[in-house]
């Protein structure tokens, strides 16, 4: 920190480094001038007229800086982009009473991060937040407390009836309004410290009619004017882009990659579409194995054996098969004809054989039954035998001690 401490008036200028390093991105320099006695702070511009202005908000800083006569006080801040033009002023203490200047870097600035991470933001969720009732409802509140007269005049534009004599006053209003928005930032502090009251009845009582006109109006509906609004918030957030970092090479090209990433939200959703169809396509497939009740089984059993069948007679009827030589190698060839002709491949009385052996009450399932049952009933009187040994042998093993305790005693 530098400090300067003089009596009388003076010039000083801060003479800005030209060359760009990234760690200044929100960097500033706070200047603060204090006194026990009141004097004038005035900024010097560097250019005698506004003709030579650049972009309109240089214009109306210019402009303001030649029609605002700066007011007397004992205290003063003044803060400079690290990156910005040449910044000169002058302070004319009114009695011979020393002042003191205070000049400090402060390598990361809460304000200018603040501006910029507000900017993305917004315009990254600009299309959403038009939709909001809510955020409208405070964008009425913000509109009416900054730019009073572009509130009152959209709250009175349906009594306008011609559109141009509108945007003419609508522009008259912009400029009026970035004016005092210029006049407001500069002399902030000052305000603050000396009409506290005055600003916070401004603030509530504009506040609290900007609501209740907004809340009367109610939150926009058709599709055109949430289109204007979004276009209007993304404006917006160029502006906070720009203004929240002091190297404007940077803002220029965080602006370009979101307008970009904005314009290709479309193909890149596209192509990651397509990519997932495309991975998911050649992706091998695991194996996954079902096992069968018994009536699908038995289903499915039937079901292939059917089409198993079929196929053979199909297979029989072609010309390829070798007909004479299957039927030569055949005891009943009349039996082999009826089944390429569509007759079943097993005879009812087989059927009935089949059903005798296996079926319900069938002789092989009355001497399994029978044959699981015969060696359950074996099996537990072993067991019992076995349970019997072990009991006795630990009555053996628990009466043996006794004999050999009496004849001590």
């Amino acid at each position: 920190m530098d400090v300067i401490q003089k009596q009388d008036e003076n010039c000083y200028c801060y003479v800005q480094n030209r060359t760009i390093h990234l760690q200044y991105l929100w960097s500033t320099i706070q200047i603060k001038v204090n006194s026990r006695e009141r004097f004038r702070f005035e900024p010097i511009s560097e250019k005698n007229n506004c003709r030579n202005s650049e972009t309109v908000f240089e214009f109306v800083a210019c402009a303001v800086q030649i029609l605002w006569k700066p007011e007397t006080c004992t205290e003063t801040f003044l803060s400079i982009k690290q990156y910005g033009e040449d910044v000169c002023f002058k302070i004319q203490p009114f009695k011979i009473e020393p002042y003191v200047v205070r000049v400090k870097r402060e390598m990361l600035d809460g304000k200018l991060l603040f501006l910029f991470v507000a900017g993305i933001f917004l315009f990254h969720f600009a299309n959403s937040l038009s939709r909001s009732a809510k955020f409208f409802y405070l964008s009425g509140v913000i509109l009416g407390v900054l730019a009073l007269l572009v509130f009152v005049l959209l709250t009175l534009k349906r009594f306008i009836p011609r559109h141009s004599t509108f945007w003419i006053l609508m522009s008259g209003s912009w400029m009026v309004s970035l004016y005092f928005i210029y006049c407001f930032k500069e002399n902030i502090q000052w305000l603050w410290s000396e009409h506290k009251i005055y600003l916070l009845g401004y603030f509530l009582a504009v506040g609290i009619t900007s609501f209740a006109i907004s809340y009367q109006h109610g939150p926009l509906t058709t599709e055109l004017s949430i289109t204007l609004f979004t276009w209007t918030l993304q404006l917006t957030a160029f502006v906070l882009i720009y203004f929240g970092v002091t190297i404007p090479q940077v803002a220029y090209a965080v602006i370009a990659v979101s307008l970009c990433s904005k314009g290709l939200c479309y193909p890149l959703g596209a192509a990651c579409h397509i990519a997932r169809k495309m991975k998911h396509h050649f992706k091998s497939k695991k194996l996954v194995f079902k096992y069968l009740t018994e009536e699908e089984y038995r289903e499915q059993g039937e079901s292939e054996t059917i089409r198993a069948l079929e196929e053979l007679r199909s297979f029989c009827r072609s010309p390829d098969f070798p007909s004479w030589i299957a039927v030569s190698k055949l005891q009943a060839p009349h039996r082999f004809a009826a089944f390429v002709l569509g007759s079943p491949h097993v005879s009812a009385a087989e059927t009935k054989a089949h059903d005798e052996q296996y079926g319900i009450g069938s002789f092989f399932l009355e001497e399994q039954l029978f044959e699981t049952r015969a060696q359950f009933e074996q099996d537990e009187p072993a067991n019992s035998v076995h349970e019997e040994d072990e009991e006795n042998e630990n009555e053996m093993h628990s009466q043996i001690p006794f004999p050999y305790a009496t004849e001590l005693l």
